[in-house]
């Protein structure tokens, strides 16, 4: 973060702010780069030319020691990244231009230089990059995971006031050296291929008083650190009708102050804890609630792995407990701390960032504790993003996706509680988290399609980790070719099965976790295209 400013004066232009690019070729619409605190010499011979970039010109960037080294340029008009969400350019780093052990990394910031410190508005994206060869970066601010330096600002793409584009290498708050060169610099739109998620899978509408529905949720109330919960939670977790309960068509979970013994424990605040009977691998959540509040409360609606091991939850009990805690995998939809009313956060914990995580992000809600608001979960094989009232606050999308990052292609249920902390108000005597709705949303259903013929077809299960079990309600006694595409369309497996009794099994394992097309094409002419994902 810089503590100064230098006020710069830039070269006029004349730039649309929807028409920026440049090839170093005296072919690009931009004309006010600058080196800051960075060397940088535009249209310099291009020292490698070779794989993507044979191109005779290049910008040359060179970190000779400056702390916040980078270059940059300004626009005249502000960038609108509804109409064109992403910026691409080509890099080469050569091994032998390095100083120090920093990582090897390429950031693209957007900040605001119509204030004294343009930098305090920044977002940014931070991709790695591999040495000695010419690759193609793009940072996408509508899909990719950014950093906001003011956590309280919208997503990027939902913002107005950039007219800035900042490039470093290697990051900054060193002085090691880099030389690295740029080209092929361009302003795009790319069109999203997410999932949409509008089949209601799995809700509870809370529309019958009385007692939760033991068909849908499980009471959590064993205690699984000998006489407590974690994070130093004070309350017990109960299954009695005075701590959760529905009500005119909502849900409350009521956090009570009040002395109460179990599993031969004395505690002086109880709540509830429920899980889903429901587990799922990728969709849309959608929790209309409003918040209890109190100093000392901490309400949220999260999810964990179907797997982990931990005694006393609802999947532990029915044997899935095979792994712990974070590498079952955690999505904290939301979460509301009573001392910082009106802040809700969103989280992702996993072996690479746990507890006091780095992943995560969040908006200020005014009405959180007085009014109802939908928080939302949007999860799909690439990327999770979380909103409030359709106004996003944070996404996740690691570049490198493994069990560290990612052991999200896994079912995970949901969890609904308000545990009380140590810093409880004394006046603290009871207050509510009540739910509206709990609503599960996947893709709609393609398990049945009709050929020309009216040959049915379905499929299952979907998504698959194994095989994949195709039917048919008429077509026997012939041949059947499956063609298998990724969504970049690159064909994966190409193969012929003989029907004999309107079954087919197509084995998914040597497929990565991702979303597929295959085209079914059966002897009289008839075809199907279905859709289906590896976990």
């Amino acid at each position: 973060m810089r503590y100064f400013y230098l006020i710069i004066t830039l070269l006029t232009f004349n730039i649309h702010a929807q028409n920026v690019e440049d090839d170093f070729e005296g072919g690009g619409t931009i004309t006010s780069w600058y080196g800051d605190d960075c060397g940088m010499t535009v249209n310099e011979v291009n020292p490698y030319q070779l794989g993507i970039n044979t191109s005779n010109t290049v910008l040359e960037y060179h970190d000779t020691g400056g702390q916040y080294a980078n270059v940059q340029f300004d626009i005249n008009s502000n960038y609108d990244l509804s109409t064109k969400n992403s910026f691409s350019l080509k890099v080469y780093v050569p091994s032998t231009s390095l100083t120090g052990t920093q990582t090897n990394q390429i950031s693209l910031k957007l900040q605001d230089n119509t204030i004294g410190a343009p930098w305090m508005t920044q977002s940014e994206i931070i991709k790695p990059i591999v040495l000695d060869q010419w690759q193609e970066v793009t940072f996408n601010f509508e899909n990719d995971s950014y950093i906001n330096l003011d956590p309280s600002s919208l997503p990027p793409n939902q913002r107005t006031d950039f007219n800035r584009v900042v490039i470093q290498v290697n990051g900054e708050n060193n002085n090691d050296h880099v030389l690295a060169y740029l080209d092929d610099f361009l302003y795009l739109n790319i069109e999203s291929d997410d999932p949409v998620y509008d089949y209601l899978v799995w809700s509870d509408e809370f529309d019958t008083d009385g007692a939760i529905d033991n068909n849908k949720w499980f009471h959590q109330t064993q205690l699984p650190a000998g006489n407590s919960w974690y994070n130093g939670e004070i309350q017990h977790y109960t299954n009695r009708i005075e701590n959760s309960f529905v009500n005119a068509g909502n849900l409350n979970l009521v956090a009570k102050k009040e002395t109460f013994t179990d599993q031969g424990v004395t505690k002086q605040y109880t709540s509830a804890r429920l899980n889903s009977k429901f587990a799922f691998t990728y969709g849309k959540v959608e929790i209309r609630a409003q918040l209890p509040s109190g100093v000392g409360t901490w309400p949220a609606m999260w999810m964990l792995g179907k797997n982990i091991d931990e005694d006393g939850a609802y999947w532990d009990n029915l044997g899935y407990d095979t792994t712990g805690w974070p590498a079952c995998g955690e999505i904290d939809i939301m979460e509301h701390w009573g001392d910082n009313q009106n802040f809700v956060q969103s989280a992702i914990h996993s072996p690479s960032s746990f507890g006091n995580t780095f992943n995560k992000g969040g908006q200020i809600v005014s009405t959180a504790s007085s009014g109802f608001h939908v928080y939302t979960l949007e999860w799909s094989p690439e990327k999770m993003v979380f909103s409030v009232d359709g106004i996003q606050h944070y996404t996740y999308n690691p570049a490198v996706k493994n069990a560290d990052t990612w052991p999200f292609y896994e079912e995970q249920y949901l969890l609904l509680n308000t545990a009380i902390l140590p810093n409880i108000s004394p006046g603290f005597t009871e207050s509510a988290m009540i739910i509206d709705y709990v609503r599960v949303y996947q893709e709609s259903p393609l398990s049945v399609s009709e050929f020309e013929d009216s040959t049915r077809l379905s499929f299952y299960p979907n998504p698959t980790s194994s095989d994949l079990h195709i039917e048919t309600n008429q077509i026997t006694q012939q041949n059947v070719e499956l063609v298998v595409v990724d969504l970049s369309g690159r064909t994966v497996s190409q193969d012929v099965y003989y029907v004999e009794d309107q079954t087919i099994t197509y084995n998914t394992t040597r497929l990565n976790s991702g979303i597929y097309f295959m085209t079914i094409s059966f002897e009289n002419g008839a075809t199907n295209t279905i859709k289906f994902i590896k976990k």
